[in-house]
């Protein structure tokens, strides 16, 4: 339990925050949509963090 609640959980795992999932420049849920294009849609994403 103290292992979730101090935060070590999302540094040992790597996964964001519950306040880093919805920055103040980005509100929408990161979706891919292209099949063809998906990469350019990654890159465009991890861009913006």
């Amino acid at each position: 339990w103290s292992f979730v609640s101090t935060g070590l959980a999302y540094d040992v795992f790597g996964s964001p925050r519950p306040n880093e999932y919805f920055t103040e420049s980005r509100q929408g849920i990161p979706l891919i949509t292209g099949r063809f294009d998906s990469l350019e849609q990654l890159d465009e994403f991890s861009r913006s963090f």
